[in-house]
C-alpha cells in the first residue's frame, strides 16, 4: 500500500508513475488526498475539543474544591456537550479512516524508473538470454505425452480425484519432482537463505498484508467456514512472519526460503497453452524472500536475479530474463524480472520465475519497520522470487532432455534422484 504522506506530497508524480501501468489514477488519487484532508481536519477538530474538555475538567475540580458548585454545574453542562461532539467526531473520524484505507487498497504500487511503459507481455523487455536450444530427434513429444509414455505423471487420475489442474506424480516422476525441491532448497540455503516450513493456509490479515487481498480473491481458494485461504505462494506466509514487527537496523538483511505447494484457481484458463504442466491449480514451488534496508534493496534484487540464473545454468536449460512493462507487472511490485525457459517440443517460452522488489508497498500494509541509527522507525523493503516454480521447469527438463532412449536426468539432479534416465 502506498503511504498517504508520499501520495499527498507527490500527487502528480504518483499519477504519472501509475500511467505506466495504463491506469488513469487522477480521480482515485484526488479522492484519496481529499479523504486524507478531511480525516486530518476532523482529527484536529477532535483534538481541540478533547483539549478543551480536559481544561474544563480541571477547572471543575478547582471550583468543586473551592465550594463553587453552581459555577461547576455550568461547566459540567458544557463538558456533557463536548462528550456528544467527541462521540460524533470519533465516529466520523473512523468512517473517514476506513474509507481512506479502502481507497488506498485500490491503488497499485508505483513502477520504478526503469520499468518500461507497455500494455501487455508483448511490451516486456528482453534483458538477458543464455543457453543453447537443443535440436530434438524426429518424433519428439511435448511433456504431457512424455508423461503418459513413461507413466510418470497422470493428469486423468488427478482429474478423477480432484479435478483438472491437479496432477498425480508417479514413480520416477515423483522422485524427479522431489529432487528438484531438495536441489532448490539446498542451493538457496548455501546462498545464505534460512529454510522455513510455514502453514499452507493463511488468515485474511495475511492476505491483506502481502497484497493478495483485496486484489486477487478470485484467484484464491477460500475455506469459508474458517475464513482461511489456501496460499498462492510461500511468499504470503513467509513475508507475514514480519507483520507488526519492529526490527533493528542491524537485523537487516533477512533472507528466508521455503518450499510449499501453491494453490491458484486460475479461473478462465483454457486452451492448448495451458495443457499438461503449463498451468495448474496445485503446484510446488520453492520461494526466496528478503527483508532489506531501503538503501540496499535494488542491489539485493540484482543478487536474487543472479542466484536464479545459477539454478538454470546448472540445470543447463535455455532461458531468458524479461523486465516486465508497467501493464504486465503484478499489483504490488515496483520492479519485476521474469525468467522463462524454452520448451523445445512446444516451441515457446514458459515462465518459471518472477523476482520482484516491492519497496515499502507490502511493508506499509504489514507495518514492518526497523529502527534506524538515529532511533527513527522506517518502513523496510520486501522482495521475493520463485527459486523455482516446479511445473514448467519439469516440463522443460522432460522436453529438452528427451532422447530416443528416454529422458536424461540433468547431471546436477542425479545425486537426488539416484537414477540418470527415465525410460
Amino acid at each position: 500500500m502506498l503511504q498517504i504522506t508520499y501520495i499527498r506530497e507527490n500527487k502528480e508524480e504518483v499519477i504519472k508513475r501509475l500511467a505506466k501501468r495504463n491506469i488513469d489514477a487522477n480521480d482515485l488519487v484526488n479522492l484519496v488526498v481529499d479523504l486524507d484532508e478531511k480525516r486530518r481536519a476532523t482529527q484536529v477538530e477532535l483534538d481541540n475539543i478533547l483539549a478543551e474538555s480536559n481544561k474544563l475538567s480541571k477547572e471543575i475540580g478547582i471550583l468543586m474544591r473551592n465550594g463553587e458548585k453552581a459555577k461547576a454545574e455550568i461547566l459540567k453542562a458544557k463538558t456533557a456537550q463536548f462528550k456528544d461532539e467527541t462521540k460524533e467526531l470519533t465516529e466520523k473520524l473512523n468512517e473517514l479512516a476506513n474509507s481512506l484505507q479502502e481507497e488506498l487498497y485500490k491503488l497499485p504500487n508505483t513502477p520504478a524508473d526503469i520499468v518500461p511503459a507497455g500494455k501487455s507481455a508483448d511490451d516486456n523487455l528482453n534483458v538477458f538470454e543464455e543457453g543453447k536450444i537443443p535440436v530434438l530427434h524426429e518424433g519428439a513429444l511435448p511433456h504431457w505425452e512424455l508423461a503418459k509414455k513413461y507413466d510418470i505423471i497422470d493428469f486423468d487420475l488427478g482429474a478423477k480425484i480432484t479435478g483438472a489442474g491437479f496432477p498425480v506424480y508417479k514413480g520416477k516422476g515423483a522422485r524427479l519432482q522431489r529432487a528438484l525441491i531438495s536441489y532448490f532448497l539446498d542451493k538457496n540455503t548455501d546462498a545464505g537463505y534460512q529454510e522455513m516450513q510455514v502453514p499452507h493456509l493463511v488468515n485474511e490479515a495475511s492476505g491483506y498484508g502481502t497484497g493478495q487481498l483485496p486484489d486477487k480473491e478470485g484467484q484464491m481458494y477460500h475455506v469459508g467456514e474458517d475464513n482461511l485461504y489456501l496460499i498462492p505462494t510461500a511468499e504470503v506466509p513467509v513475508t507475514n512472519i514480519f507483520r507488526d514487527v519492529l526490527l533493528n537496523e542491524s537485523d537487516l538483511p533477512i533472507l528466508y526460503t521455503g518450499y510449499t505447494p501453491c494453490f491458484r484457481r486460475e479461473a478462465g484458463s483454457y486452451g492448448a497453452h495451458v495443457r499438461g504442466l503449463n498451468r495448474l491449480h496445485q503446484f510446488d514451488k520453492v520461494e526466496i524472500v528478503r527483508v532489506e534496508h531501503p538503501d540496499n534493496s535494488y542491489q539485493a534484487l540484482d543478487g536474487m536475479v543472479e542466484h536464479v540464473k545459477t539454478l538454470l545454468q546448472e540445470l543447463k536449460l535455455p532461458y531468458r530474463i524479461l523486465r516486465l512493462c508497467g501493464g504486465d507487472m503484478g499489483f504490488t511490485s515496483a520492479l519485476t524480472y521474469d525468467f522463462e525457459v524454452f520448451s523445445t517440443a512446444q516451441d515457446r517460452w514458459l515462465e518459471i520465475s518472477s523476482v520482484s522488489n516491492f519497496e515499502t508497498f507490502q511493508a506499509n500494509r504489514l507495518k514492518l519497520r526497523f529502527k534506524d541509527k538515529e532511533g527513527k522507525n522506517q518502513l523496510a523493503h520486501t522482495l521475493n522470487g520463485s527459486s523455482l516454480a516446479l511445473p514448467r521447469v519439469l516440463a522443460g527438463i522432460l522436453e529438452n532432455y528427451q532422447t530416443p532412449e528416454g529422458i536424461v536426468v540433468p547431471e546436477v539432479l542425479r545425486p537426488y534422484t539416484g537414477f540418470d534416465i527415465i525410460n
